[in-house]
C-alpha cells in the first residue's frame, strides 16, 4: 500500500461518516472525515490521496466541490457517494472526471476494490478500459432494452418508463430481466454502473 493511502471521507451523515472511517482504518487506511464540502475544500490544496465524496450535501453538491478543485487545479481521484435517486447526476460527475461511484447502501467489499484502484498508477486509463468494454458489452441490448436502461439511469420510477415508452409496466419489467441476463450480472445496480460507464465513451 502506497505510504500517502488517505481517503478523504466527505459525508454531512455523522452514522455513515464514522462506519466508512472504521472500515477503511481496518483495512490499513487513514481515513480523516469531513462534515462539509467547505471544511474539505479549505484542507485540500495540502492533502493527498483520494477523496470518498458523498454527492449530496447541504452546502455544495458533489459537482460543485469537483469544479473547485479543477479551478484549484487539484488533482485528487475522487470516488462519488450516491444514493439511487441520484444516479443522473452520477454520470455527470463521472464525465467531469471521477473515478467511479458507489450507490448506497455501500457494499464493503465494492468499496475498497475501488478504493484500491484509485491509487493505482494506472487508474484513469483503467476506467477508460472498463468504459469501453461497458459500450461494447451494452451494445448488445436490444433497442428497448437500452431505453429502459437509460430510463432507470436516469432515476425514472417503472411506471414513467413505460410511460415514456407507451408500453405496459408488465413489459418494462420483463426488459429489465433481460437487459441484465444480457448484461451477465443479476444486480440492477451492476448494471447501472455499466450504462454509466458507457455513457463516458458515448461523451
Amino acid at each position: 500500500m502506497p505510504h500517502e493511502a488517505v481517503v478523504h471521507i466527505v459525508d454531512d451523515d455523522d452514522a455513515l461518516r464514522r462506519a466508512l472511517q472504521r472500515l477503511l482504518r481496518a483495512s490499513g487506511y487513514t481515513a480523516p472525515t469531513y462534515a462539509t464540502a467547505a471544511a474539505f475544500l479549505e484542507a485540500a490544496p495540502r492533502l493527498t490521496g483520494c477523496v470518498l465524496l458523498d454527492l449530496r450535501m447541504p452546502d455544495m453538491d458533489g459537482l460543485a466541490v469537483q469544479a473547485q478543485l479543477s479551478r484549484r487545479g487539484i488533482q485528487l481521484p475522487v470516488i462519488v457517494v450516491t444514493g439511487h435517486g441520484d444516479i443522473a447526476t452520477a454520470v455527470q460527475v463521472m464525465k467531469a472526471g471521477a473515478l467511479d461511484f458507489l450507490e448506497k447502501p455501500i457494499d464493503e467489499d465494492r468499496l475498497l476494490a475501488t478504493v484500491r484502484t484509485a491509487f493505482h498508477e494506472g487508474a484513469q486509463k483503467i476506467r477508460d478500459d472498463e468504459a469501453e468494454l461497458a459500450a461494447r458489452r451494452l451494445a448488445e441490448l436490444s433497442p428497448r432494452e437500452r431505453q429502459v436502461l437509460d430510463g432507470i439511469i436516469a432515476g425514472r420510477p417503472t411506471k414513467l418508463i413505460a410511460y415514456d415508452l407507451n408500453i405496459s409496466v408488465r413489459t418494462v419489467e420483463v426488459h429489465r430481466a433481460r437487459l441484465l441476463v444480457r448484461l451477465g450480472t443479476h444486480s440492477m445496480a451492476t448494471a447501472i454502473r455499466l450504462g454509466v460507464l458507457a455513457a463516458l465513451v458515448s461523451s
